[in-house]
């Protein structure tokens, strides 16, 4: 009903970036420049944008002159390791695939996400 008001997308489509209470601050709906998108305030969204974008690139350079200096060291380096998924070869295919590995669920629970980076 409605859909060409809607950009002939899905219930489902329009729904999945609603927000939703008690998840991890890392959860991409909580995404500021996103909700200010959402508001119509594309200027300010953009400005946010930028913003994110430019802590994301700084964590990049400070993982890769990290992995640099373990080098020099002689040292290994791990990298980003996810919270909540690793790293497998399946079994079938022998490509590797993200398993979830536990965790989230549990800290949605108990409401406790101090292993989460500040990553907005």
């Amino acid at each position: 009903e409605n859909a060409e008001n809607m950009y002939f997308f899905s219930e489902l489509a329009l729904t999945l970036n609603e927000p939703e209470e008690r998840v991890a601050p890392t959860d991409s709906r909580l995404r500021p420049d996103q909700r200010l998108m959402e508001s119509g305030r594309w200027d300010e969204a953009n400005v946010e944008k930028q913003r994110l974008e430019e802590k994301q690139r700084a964590v990049r350079r400070r993982r890769e002159a990290e992995a640099v200096e373990a080098l020099e060291e002689g040292k290994d380096y791990e990298g980003y390791i996810p919270l909540w998924f690793e790293r497998k070869a399946d079994a079938v295919t022998g490509e590797l695939i993200c398993v979830y590995k536990g965790g989230y669920w549990e800290a949605k629970d108990r409401q406790d996400w101090s292993v989460c980076p500040d990553i907005f």
